[in-house]
């Protein structure tokens, strides 16, 4: 790896100056490389992409507290895995942003592509736009936030955490859901297999208060919203419901 041009300041540098890397100058590996290289994230805490011109992976895999800021759109698999870190995208990422992400916040300040938050076991992904078909399918605890509108087969088999939608849901939201939980305020365009609507009880109104508020969304509430999710009727297999499988 070539050190010299990663960054405006050394690792050793004692006011630890902002770090920004070009894109259009260094590739993409090292930059990932120097994510993986921290040694003090509390002297390195500002990040700083520049150019990234649609490049995919970018910031996979980070796994320290620091705070990333993508200055343009990005392709595939953005942030995916990450972990305690913050990166904020000022445009709009491609397939896969925040795919399988463990903990720690990703924004995207424009729109998400398909399967956004895919598998998603923790932390909190915002779409600050539309996000495409498939967000949060097969979601395992992550948080995600829409203020747009999301796509067909959105939430599909997700498993648990929470997908909130200011704006529509396309079709088939929730298909073979099981224990998470999909908030929308929009409309829903159809019901996938096994997905109900479901009462809005207090200590939903307080979950979704708590996400729009890390999300730092004031301009909705909470009592807005509808509540949807399993209606459990396929945790185990009935003859009776052989077409819905």
């Amino acid at each position: 790896m070539h050190s010299t041009n990663l960054a405006t300041a050394p690792l050793h540098q004692a006011n630890y100056a902002p770090k920004t890397f070009d894109l259009s100058k260094i590739t993409l590996r090292e930059f990932n490389q120097a994510l993986h290289n921290v040694k003090d994230a509390a002297g390195e805490s500002n990040w700083e992409v520049l150019n990234p011109k649609g490049s995919h992976a970018v910031a996979v895999g980070a796994e320290h507290a620091i705070s990333i800021d993508v200055q343009g759109s990005v392709g595939y698999y953005c942030g995916g895995m990450n972990q305690n870190s913050t990166i904020t995208v000022h445009g709009s990422a491609g397939p896969g942003v925040g795919e399988n992400m463990m903990s720690g916040t990703i924004i995207v300040k424009g729109d998400a592509s398909q399967y956004a938050g895919a598998t998603g076991r923790g932390g909190l992904l915002v779409i600050e736009g539309n996000a495409s078909s498939r967000c949060g399918i097969s979601m395992k605890g992550i948080n995600i936030v829409v203020r747009g509108n999301i796509g067909h087969m959105s939430a599909f088999m997700a498993q648990s955490g929470n997908l909130v939608v200011l704006g529509d849901a396309g079709d088939a939201l929730g298909d073979s859901i099981y224990e998470a939980r999909l908030f929308v305020r929009g409309s829903v365009k159809s019901l996938g297999a096994d997905c109900i609507k479901k009462e809005m009880r207090p200590e939903h109104i307080a979950i979704l208060k708590d996400l729009l508020d890390r999300a730092g969304i004031t301009d909705v509430k909470p009592e807005e919203f509808s509540r949807y999710g399993s209606a459990r009727t396929l945790y185990n297999f009935n003859i009776d419901n052989a077409d819905a499988y």
